[in-house]
């Protein structure tokens, strides 16, 4: 199962980037493998649309689920349509979010936690 992570660096042991379409760096790890792969949003600097389009960049890698701050109504409505699980995780690591969705103690988010265009 593929697990995406929004991040501030592009390091495991960085911090959980709080907001979903425009943060910094997706980190998708692999349960069974146990790797993981960094990549940076491609639509960070979107003029619009930034939830949605990355959004699809994780639908797109195949992941089953995303470990992020908040999630706008956009991005929420895309990956929830997507079959795409979604968590919340502040003040925590990448590392230790993964670790808390293994240990199924991380929130599970059924409706958007952020305004629209909060992240900007």
């Amino acid at each position: 199962m593929k697990i995406a992570v929004t991040a501030q660096t592009n390091s495991i042991d960085g911090p959980v980037d709080g907001r979903f379409g425009r943060c910094q760096f997706f980190i998708i790890a692999d349960s069974i493998t146990g790797g993981h792969e960094t990549f940076e949003n491609p639509a960070l600097s979107a003029g619009g649309g930034a939830g949605i389009q990355a959004a699809q960049f994780v639908a797109n890698k195949a992941v089953e689920a995303v470990i992020s701050g908040n999630f706008g109504p956009k991005a929420h409505q895309t990956l929830q349509a997507a079959g795409i699980k979604m968590y919340s995780a502040h003040t925590r690591t990448v590392r230790q979010a993964l670790e808390d969705y293994k240990s199924g103690t991380l929130t599970a988010i059924s409706s958007p936690t952020a305004a629209e265009h909060s992240g900007i």
